[in-house]
């Protein structure tokens, strides 16, 4: 009996580890800009490039980086945006 409740208990665990997502954390701009274009639907070229460019000058640190790559991509897409609906095309 106590064994099928070890079997049950592995088997759930297996199915929770399969389930949770790390994400990988660069501490870099590529990292950080992966990220942004792809929680990002739309102009990814744009996106990236502009992102390349700015971050430099918004992230000092790789655990800043390691921060904003650890967000949600809600988060992540308004702390790059803003809670507007502005298209990046409009903001060239």
């Amino acid at each position: 009996m106590w064994i099928r409740g070890l079997v049950i208990g592995a088997l759930l665990a297996g199915c929770i580890v399969k389930h949770v997502e790390v994400p990988h954390l660069t501490g870099t701009c590529a990292g950080a800009c992966d990220h942004y274009v792809e929680c990002k639907p739309g102009h990814a070229k744009l996106d990236h490039d502009r992102c390349t460019r700015e971050c430099p000058s918004v992230f000092g640190d790789p655990d800043s980086l390691m921060a904003y790559e650890s967000l949600s991509c809600q988060d992540a897409v308004e702390y790059v945006d803003g809670t507007g609906t502005r298209a990046v095309s409009s903001a060239l």
